[in-house]
């Protein structure tokens, strides 16, 4: 058949103009339907994510009260319990759901630079995401210094990256598009903060612009969102707080707050880099021959800082968080010392669970403490301040950092506070660590798959 002969096409043999206008119509129509059940079906999976958000969240409160049940009736019950639980998670989750260990933030930036999709549909699994609701979980009730905001991210592209499966989607872009909205929309709606998913998604997530900001990845996010507030209520995370930071020598808590929170944050992130490259030398072999001893030792030594802050280094950290902010807690500077610690130790332990409850809350206890040497800054602004300087420390992404806290305490008018000790934070923690955490988190992973897969 010649190259231009196109008479096996169906319009070829139309004779009038009416017949091919009819066909022009039908085909049209066609395509729309087409879009329109794509674009349901997008809608769909962004309800699922905020469900499923909700449902962690929900298990993440009954978590922390059967933690507190168990706290209550006797602190030392936790040198059982914490090691035990550790094992028990590193033991399922290696036999049952081998991949769901750490964050969830890495693994999402890692999928995003994978080309080979069935990498992809092992990371982000179906089996995973359910791991990594159930390990988490168990690991609040444990006492694991942990949040569920860092698993919801790969829960929430896990759910988008099997809806783009399931309308047999095959070009790369779009299925990276929908893993990312997803996981934008996993941290929204754990957080109900829409404007940080999409704030995380354009500065932590991607590198493109065009492609983070997309109208599929917004819709989702606020699909999602709407879905959470629906079944959760318009809430916000640590309430409603009318801190204010005047120009002037107020602001002397930003230059503080920033410069600390970037040294903290910014050492908290090279020591988790530094650890996921191996123990030292005795250490490594030892955790290497036995892994189950090595986590059960974790799980005592959090445990003991546990029973030392009088529980409050257990779980996301968000009661002693929540406390700090609204004024009816007051901590030592111990607490977020303890609570600094017991995050690197659970990191060490290789758990499934997120950082970044547990940052805010450090943040908080750190503006607390901070908070009584400036008795002519806001007490609450200072808080506010410590909570974004630490968090942004710790990820290195200011904007997010920024719009996180804002969003969380209910709060614009400490915006520009905020974006300022955010970049300052930004820039002192770029010096004590030039690799950004998630970022390199996210490299080691990738070179691990290929070693796995060759």
């Amino acid at each position: 058949m010649h190259p231009n002969n196109f008479s096996h096409l169906p319009f070829f043999h139309m004779k009038t103009d009416s017949q091919r206008r009819i066909y022009r119509l039908r085909r049209k129509t066609r395509i729309k339907t087409i879009r329109w059940q794509r674009l349901f079906i997008y809608w769909i999976g962004a309800i699922v994510v905020g469900i499923v958000s909700v449902l962690f969240a929900r298990l993440g409160d009954v978590a922390a009260s059967l933690r507190g049940q168990i706290v209550h009736i006797n602190p030392w019950l936790m040198l059982v319990v914490t090691p035990v639980g550790l094992v028990l998670i590193t033991w399922l989750t290696r036999k049952l759901f081998d991949g769901a260990q750490g964050s969830g933030i890495p693994q999402t930036i890692a999928t995003l630079h994978i080309h080979d999709f069935t990498v992809i549909d092992r990371i982000l699994s179906p089996k995973i995401a359910l791991g990594k609701i159930l390990m988490t979980t168990l690991g609040l009730v444990s006492g694991a210094s942990i949040g569920r905001e860092g698993p919801s991210v790969q829960i929430g592209a896990s759910v988008m990256h099997a809806f783009s499966r399931l309308i047999g989607q095959n070009g790369e872009i779009t299925r990276h598009g929908m893993i990312l909205a997803g996981g934008a929309a996993g941290m929204a709606a754990a957080f109900n903060t829409p404007l940080a998913g999409i704030v995380f998604a354009i500065e932590e997530l991607s590198h493109s612009f065009e492609q983070k900001a997309s109208g599929r990845t917004l819709a989702i996010i606020i699909f999602s969102g709407v879905t959470s507030i629906a079944f959760m209520g318009n809430y916000t995370y640590f309430g409603h707080t009318n801190a204010v930071i005047p120009i002037g020598s107020a602001w002397m808590a930003v230059g503080i707050c920033g410069v600390l929170g970037g040294v903290a944050g910014g050492l908290f992130s090279r020591c988790v880099i530094a650890l996921s490259r191996g123990f030292p030398s005795p250490m490594s072999l030892f955790a290497r021959k036995k892994p189950l001893v090595f986590v059960g030792l974790c799980g005592l030594l959090l445990a003991l800082l546990g029973i030392a802050s009088d529980g409050a280094t257990y779980g996301t950290g968000y009661l002693q968080a929540n406390g700090i902010v609204n004024g009816y807690l007051h901590y030592p500077a111990s607490f977020f010392v303890l609570k600094y610690i017991s995050m690197l130790i659970t990191f060490c332990s290789g758990i499934p669970g997120g950082m970044f409850a547990p940052s805010l809350s450090i943040g908080a206890g750190m503006g607390g403490w901070i908070s009584q040497f400036l008795p002519h800054t806001s007490p609450a602004g200072v808080i506010l301040l410590g909570m974004a300087a630490y968090f942004c420390g710790v990820a290195q992404s200011p904007i997010t950092a920024t719009i996180i806290v804002m969003e969380i305490c209910d709060n614009q008018q400490v915006t520009l506070a905020l974006l300022s000790v955010s970049f300052l934070a930004y820039a002192v923690s770029r010096i004590v660590c030039p690799e950004p955490l998630y970022s390199t988190l996210a490299k080691r992973f990738d070179k691990t798959q290929a070693e796995l897969k060759s």
